[in-house]
This record gives structure tokens, C-alpha cells and sequence, in this order.
């Protein structure tokens, strides 16, 4: 059994990533070398890097189909698109909101919720974040095999669901042919998981060039076999009245609800940041300007498919480019082969930037003793595999449902933590406190979880619940549904609300009077409790404030 035991104890310590030296076991739980402060030398994110990511971003299949719904819900297409403006606007100021914490203490999210939340009590959002990238690397990455589908049908056209014998279940909501695609985009999507969060804005500078031209080249290409936009163009609004304004207000907050996850998680990438000032501008107005594009693209190409084929128009890019296989030629057919590889990239970058990153960051917060970004990317790769995407695609609409609901609930982690930073704590954070684990820390609370943050993001989700079950078919009053309606705003502004109420009723450590941001002085961050020696910020562990804080600092 000693043995064993010493096995055991050898192979864990195999296996172990690199930490600081001096770190007590209960720190072991809280750092590693990916979730401490970045340190100048990895700041490499300038702004034009913040512009390929977001216009890199925007252009993907979900992105191409924000307006689809809209106007099958009744709007014409210039109100659906007037919708994606202004909640993308809304979104990118919620993104610069949260993305300034991270570009001036250079922390991810998990650490930043340690100071909302607690130390320990930022495990269950974080946990949160981490369960829905799983889920969504796995759905991305099979909308990415459909993608490879269409590549390798457009060389090989015996490469078709219809044809290729089939052994999957007829109601499994897959075939050979489109599990073998996903494999394959699985497969080829895991060595972009290996290069470090700092590197891999060439992907997105890459993308940024090659999938806007291909969709560029994909609405020329559809206007012209149609010669003219199409109806939907000259289609008016088949609402009036107050059902025209909800379904518009809607429409705004599905926008806004498509963005939810990565409003908690923009301080992942702009920690990478040069200075804050990198992450404002380019953030602000790249988010709404290429995401308003893309929409355009896909409503114009949706359109002129009503005269190309007749009947609805099609608001899939990728059942339209399956069309243009059966009925072209060998000409048409490489079209259709670049047109689907770059939507192949579009998705690969996509599930990195949102999930594959976000995932692996979240994990290195639940395990830092033996998980890092880059491994717990593959494990979220590995998790998106095994849970069987396609079974949750069966239903699209009731899927979509659930998930757009569950992202609007990390509404309530975002409301705690602007709330915290902006307007509790003016900025102001004792960075290495963030790793102490000590009762005595400003961020243990009770038993290292915050209560005033859990009761605020309880309550931001209590005025939703009862509006999200009549989301999924329950009869419910007309005023939860008015309030679902509005459902971000909603979980954002009670959650805010309550936790400053909370906070000004029952104050807590570490605050400042007036607003006071110390990032600039994080620059080599030692967290060990015997180690005061390095560049970054010292510490006074008697008076557990910041050294060269501002005589107006409040310490509660």
C-alpha cells in the first residue's frame, strides 16, 4: 500500500505544472503560471490585433443567420438589421466594460470573479462558464464537420449522407458521412489548441483577411445567378404596433443574448493587452460594424436564393452551398470548395476565441495543480467530443432555446462583477490578494465565499425564471414574459443593483473612495507569502493594504 501511495504521489508530481516556488497548498489550488498576472513580455495584444480578433469573429455561421429569425418573426429585413446594430453596440460597451479589467490588472476571469465572488466562491461561475464552452465546442465543431462535409463532397460528389451506407440510427440525428466530416474537423481543429493564448492572434489575423473576402465573394457570387437582391429586400413588416415594438426589442436581445459568454470572458484575451487603451476603441466599434456586415451579407444572399431556387428563401449558407453542388459544374463546384474551407477557418477560430480558450482558462481556476490553458483546452476538445453533439441538434429550436437562456443567466455574474469593479471598488484591486487563500484576505468573505455577490446573482436570476419557463411552452403572466423579453437586462441590472445595495448596507475591504486603478504596477507578480522580492506590487501583510495606494484609499 506504501508503495503505491508512493506511485501515486510520483506520478501526480509527473504530471504537476510548473509553479512558483514557496506556495502553500492551499495556493497551489489558486495559481499557476496561466493565471497569474501576464507579464510584460506576453502583452502582445495591440489594437489592430483586437480588430482582427472581433472581425475575425463575427464572421461564422451563427453570426451569417442573427437576422434569419427576425424576419421570420415578422420584421423586414431593415428593421432585423437595425436590431443587430444596436445589440451589438449595446454588447460591445458591456465587452470593453468587462475586457478593461483584464487589459489593466492583465487577470483572466476567474481571477477577476475571486474579488466579486470570493475566493472560493467563484468556483461555481466559473464551473458555469467552463460546462457551457464544453458544450458549445461540441456544437461548433459539428457545424465545423458540416462544413468539411461540403469540402470533400465538392471534390468527391459519391461523398453524400444519401448514398454512403449509414450506420448510425435513423433517429440519432447523425450519419456515417456527417460523423466522419465532424472527426475529421475535431481532429484537425486540436493543434491550433496548442500554441499560447498570446500567438495565436495570427489565426485571427489570418482569418480576418481570408473569410470576409470569401463571403464577399459568396454575395456576389449568389446576386448575380439571381440577378437582384431578391424580395425580402422589398418585403415590409408584417407587424404593427406593440407587436412590432416587442418583437424588435427581442430581436435587440437575442442579439445581445448571442454575446453573454463572451461578456464574462473578454478579460481572457484582453489581459494579453498592451495597455488599456488597446482593448477600448478597437473593441467598441469593431464588434457592432462587422457583425452588422455579416448579418447584411446574410440577408442579401437569403434573399436573391427566392429567385435562384423560389419557394422560402434559404438561411443556411451551408444547405445553399449544397445546392450549388448538385446544380453546377466543376467550375462552380471549387467555388463552393473555398467558400466552405473558409467558413471551415471561420468556425475553427470561433470555437478557440470563444470556447476552446475560455475552457482552458476556467479549468486552470477549477485544477490549477495539474491543468493549464493548453490542457484544458484539450479536455474541453475532448468533453465536445464525447457528449455526442449531434444528439442536442435533433431539436434545433428547443436547443437554441435552452442554451440562449442559460447564457442570458451569466447575465447576473457579469452585473456582480461590473458592479464590484466600477462602482463598489472604483477600480481598485490588491492584485496578489487575489491568490491568498488566508482568512484575513480582503477576498476570503466567509469561508472564502462572498454572500452579498451570491444573493445578488440569486436574485438577477429569480426575475427571469418565471419569463424562461413560458420560454419553453409554460403558461406564465404576460408581465414575465414582458420582463424575459428584456431578459439581459433584466438579470444585469438586478444583480447590479442588489450587490451595491448589498455592499453600501454591509461595506467590504479593500475599496477605495475615488476612483483609483493600480494596474500599472503589476508587472512580475510574485504570490508566494515568504517572497516580497520581484518588480511587481509589495504587499504590507500587517496592514494587508497596497503600499503605494492613495491616501484617499478606504480600507473598510
Amino acid at each position: 500500500m506504501a508503495i503505491k501511495k508512493r506511485a501515486i504521489s510520483r506520478f501526480a508530481e509527473k504530471i504537476a505544472v510548473d509553479a512558483e516556488p514557496g506556495l502553500t497548498t492551499a495556493q497551489l489550488m489558486l495559481t499557476n503560471h496561466d493565471l497569474k498576472p501576464v507579464e510584460p513580455a506576453r502583452r502582445q495584444w495591440g489594437p489592430w490585433n483586437f480588430v482582427g480578433f472581433w472581425v475575425a469573429d463575427s464572421f461564422n455561421i451563427n453570426t451569417w443567420m442573427i437576422s434569419s429569425s427576425m424576419i421570420v418573426g415578422g420584421l423586414s429585413w431593415w428593421q432585423s438589421w437595425l436590431c443587430v446594430w444596436i445589440g451589438y453596440a449595446i454588447s460591445a460597451c458591456f465587452i470593453c466594460l468587462t475586457g478593461r479589467i483584464g487589459a489593466t490588472y492583465h487577470i483572466g476571469f476567474p481571477v477577476v470573479s475571486r474579488s466579486s465572488f470570493g475566493i472560493w466562491g467563484s468556483l461555481w461561475p466559473i464551473f458555469n462558464r467552463a460546462a457551457m464552452a464544453c458544450i458549445w465546442y461540441g456544437v461548433q465543431s459539428y457545424i465545423g464537420g458540416h462544413c468539411v462535409y461540403i469540402m470533400i463532397r465538392a471534390i468527391w460528389l459519391r461523398w453524400d449522407r444519401d448514398t454512403i451506407p449509414n450506420t448510425f440510427a435513423e433517429d440519432s440525428g447523425t450519419t456515417t458521412a456527417d460523423f466522419a466530416s465532424f472527426f475529421i474537423f475535431w481532429l484537425c481543429s486540436l493543434p491550433a489548441i496548442w500554441f499560447p493564448v498570446h500567438q495565436i492572434r495570427h489565426l485571427f489575423t489570418v482569418k480576418a483577411y481570408f473569410v470576409p473576402t470569401a463571403g464577399i465573394a459568396f454575395l456576389i457570387w449568389a446576386v448575380v445567378r439571381a440577378g437582384g437582391v431578391g424580395p425580402i429586400i422589398r418585403q415590409p413588416s408584417r407587424l404593427e404596433g406593440s407587436e412590432l415594438a416587442w418583437e424588435f426589442v427581442k430581436g435587440v436581445m437575442s442579439s445581445i443574448a448571442n454575446f453573454a459568454t463572451l461578456i464574462v470572458n473578454d478579460p481572457d484575451f484582453s489581459r494579453f493587452a498592451g495597455k488599456p487603451r488597446d482593448a477600448l476603441w478597437s473593441q467598441l466599434f469593431t464588434i457592432p460594424i462587422g457583425f452588422a456586415f455579416t448579418s447584411f451579407i446574410g440577408i442579401i444572399v437569403s434573399s436573391s436564393t427566392t429567385i435562384i431556387y423560389g419557394g422560402d428563401p434559404i438561411w443556411d449558407p451551408l444547405d445553399l452551398l449544397e445546392h450549388f453542388i448538385n446544380d453546377g459544374g466543376s467550375a462552380q463546384r471549387f467555388g463552393v470548395f473555398v467558400i466552405a474551407a473558409a467558413f471551415s477557418l471561420a468556425q475553427l477560430g470561433t470555437n478557440i476565441a470563444a470556447n476552446s480558450v475560455s475552457a482552458g482558462t476556467d479549468m486552470t481556476a477549477l485544477l490549477p495543480r495539474f491543468l493549464n490553458i493548453r490542457r484544458g483546452g484539450y479536455v474541453c476538445a475532448a468533453v465536445g467530443l464525447a457528449m455526442c453533439p449531434w444528439t442536442l441538434l435533433t431539436s434545433a429550436n428547443q436547443f437554441t432555446t435552452y442554451l440562449s437562456a442559460y447564457s442570458v443567466f451569466l447575465s447576473s455574474i457579469a452585473g456582480v462583477m461590473i458592479g464590484d469593479y466600477y462602482f463598489v471598488r472604483k477600480g481598485y484591486l490588491e492584485v496578489k490578494e487575489l491568490y491568498d487563500a488566508r482568512k484575513s484576505g480582503p477576498y476570503f468573505f466567509n469561508y472564502g465565499i462572498h454572500w452579498r455577490a451570491y444573493v445578488a446573482y440569486i436574485a438577477g436570476i429569480i426575475i427571469n425564471v418565471v419569463g424562461f419557463a413560458g420560454a419553453i411552452g409554460r403558461e406564465v403572466p404576460i408581465g414575465a414574459t414582458y420582463i424575459y423579453n428584456i431578459n439581459f437586462f433584466a438579470g444585469f441590472i438586478v444583480s447590479s443593483g442588489v450587490y451595491y445595495g448589498l455592499c453600501r448596507l454591509s461595506p467590504i475591504p479593500a475599496t477605495s473612495d475615488t476612483w483609483m486603478e493600480v494596474g500599472d504596477e503589476v508587472e512580475d507578480l510574485r504570490v508566494a507569502y515568504d517572497n516580497q522580492s520581484g518588480s511587481g506590487p509589495e504587499f504590507d501583510d500587517d496592514s494587508r493594504a497596497y503600499k503605494g495606494a492613495h491616501e484617499d484609499t478606504k480600507a473598510v
